[in-house]
């Protein structure tokens, strides 16, 4: 199925990912992750935008994030792409394109799926066998969201704060959810959905997106996609 048009909704979060241009390499030290995150947080302040969880990978970058402005998320991309390519070229004497064409993302059901969508991003590291527990990667917000870390590029999330009235029952309600497994098919859902520019949500938030909207945003009903009574079937399970 092609993409859909992307959708740009202020105050409702995002799964971005970026990827390096044929799945090459986008950062080659360890100042290269430093001054990505270094810039995210300075653009992402400029365009008033909370960045929930993150992690960078060698060859592409994983954001949740949620805009306060319609065109926010899709400016700091550029912005943020723009500079880091010239910084990258410039430090490495090389010349062209660092990323991907356009990068991808999907609108987040925040009651559904907003800690869900954390903890596969933070756990991207684990499924790529780099490492064996999440804390073990630098370069990732499981530092903050789970082991109490002050990161400042991180803004809580409603749905975080929720996990518990003090600091020290959040971080241990949020670690705990890693103590469970993430189904392939819910992995699946997820590449789906950011990928395909799919909405990830229940039923009930992606019609109220779609009226929102104007446009279709989900796969069309068929056996196994999220409309249908056997997907449902699987959620309950």
């Amino acid at each position: 199925m092609a993409r859909l048009p992307r959708l740009n909704l202020a105050d409702i979060p995002q799964h971005v990912i970026q990827r390096g241009n044929n799945r090459g390499a986008c950062f080659f030290s360890d100042k290269d992750y430093a001054v990505y995150l270094d810039k995210l947080r300075e653009f992402s302040l400029k365009y008033k935008i909370a960045i929930h969880s993150y992690v960078l990978m060698t060859n592409h970058v994983h954001l949740l994030l949620t805009p306060s402005t319609e065109d926010g998320v899709s400016r700091l991309i550029q912005t943020l792409s723009s500079y880091y390519v010239r910084y990258v070229n410039q430090t490495y004497d090389r010349t062209g394109t660092l990323w991907e064409g356009r990068y991808k993302s999907c609108l987040v059901d925040s009651d559904d799926y907003f800690l869900l969508v954390s903890r596969y991003i933070e756990l991207n590291p684990i499924r790529a066998k780099m490492v064996k527990h999440p804390s073990e990667y630098p370069w990732s917000s499981f530092h903050a969201n789970a082991m109490g870390v002050a990161i400042k590029l991180i803004t809580p999330h409603y749905c975080y704060k929720s996990l518990g009235r003090s600091k020290k029952l959040r971080l241990e309600n949020y670690l705990s959810l890693f103590d469970s497994h993430i189904p392939d098919f819910t992995l699946e859902e997820i590449n789906d959905s950011v990928m395909k520019g799919w909405t990830l949500g229940g039923l009930k938030f992606i019609k109220q997106i779609e009226k929102q909207t104007g446009q279709r945003n989900s796969p069309l009903t068929r056996g196994g996609d999220r409309k249908s009574k056997k997907y449902r079937e699987k959620q309950i399970k």
